[in-house]
């Protein structure tokens, strides 16, 4: 007991002395959504949601190795043959991507209808899942089947935050992203803003889209010319492996260092016009 006030005279210093150095508080930094990551929204975009990451890549793969098979057995050439199977392999990846930019485009031009079809059942009373489940029949037809999986994991489970999630993960939209999250927030805080905020939204999304299409058909003549500038070299190299003497030269080593330059020039310059010509893309910043 004669130990006791000293101890506590001595843990009341120390305490002291400690709050002149308080902790750093560690800064948690977004992660950055990698290249599979990037692949899957694509994927989820594209409205090709059956196949996965690894099919699609699995797919990619099998048709370069095909490819070049294919190519050594007619040009028996090497670097040719490699060349050909790697702009097959990308080819599946190319067609997703494209796939998903056109959706958006079309998608795009629905979201502030479907905005409106929830800010009019909000006003009509209806609680937000049925909000969202009539949009299964009452909405866009390209986003029905979205929503009637909603309806059906919402009677299933009756867990509105796991179905939102579930809504999200298989729509994989930027402006679903915000959307979403504005429904989660007014069902977990309540509020009587919900209905202007969106009306504020669907007025946000048809100006952004109205001026998103005239910047987009300005600029697609230099998309198209920058895809042509960029196949017209190897449609030219493979109208020329039609004919035997013409590949002899890409055997030697010369011959790789000059397709190994062209694809690098090709794709440098490629790049360079579409990060010229090309509209920034929304992130999806509360995937």
């Amino acid at each position: 007991m004669t130990l006791l006030p000293p101890l506590l005279l001595a843990l009341g210093l120390f305490c002291i002395w400690w709050s002149f150095w308080p902790r750093e508080e560690r800064v948690v930094k977004p992660s950055t959504p990698t290249w599979r990551d990037k692949l899957s929204d694509a994927i989820a975009q594209s409205g090709l949601g059956s196949i996965s990451t690894n099919q699609l890549l699995a797919v990619s793969l099998g048709l370069g190795v095909l490819v070049f098979l294919l190519a050594m057995a007619s040009t028996s050439v090497v670097p040719i043959s490699f060349a050909f199977a790697l702009i097959s392999g990308y080819a599946p990846i190319a067609f997703v991507r494209g796939r998903a930019r056109r959706r958006r485009t079309q998608m795009r031009e629905l979201w502030p209808d479907v905005v409106d079809h929830i800010a009019s059942a909000v006003r009509a009373g209806m609680a937000l899942p049925e909000s969202l489940s009539q949009l299964s029949v009452r909405g866009p037809e390209e986003l029905r089947p979205a929503f009637l999986e909603f309806a059906h994991d919402y009677r299933a489970t009756g867990n509105f935050q796991s179905s939102l999630d579930a809504l999200k993960l298989r729509l994989s939209d930027p402006v679903a992203d915000r959307l979403i999250e504005s429904l989660r927030i007014a069902r977990e805080v309540g509020g009587t803003d919900l209905g202007r905020l969106l009306r504020t939204l669907s007025s946000f999304l048809r100006d952004d889209g109205r001026t998103r299409s005239e910047l987009e058909a300005r600029q697609s003549w230099t998309v198209n010319a920058a895809r042509l500038a960029l196949a017209a070299p190897w449609i030219v190299l493979a109208m020329l492996a039609t004919r035997g003497t013409s590949l002899q030269a890409y055997q030697k080593p010369t011959g790789v260092v000059v397709l190994i330059v062209g694809a690098a020039v090709s794709m440098v310059a490629y790049r360079i016009m579409r990060q010229i010509g090309r509209l920034p893309d929304e992130a999806r910043v509360m995937r």
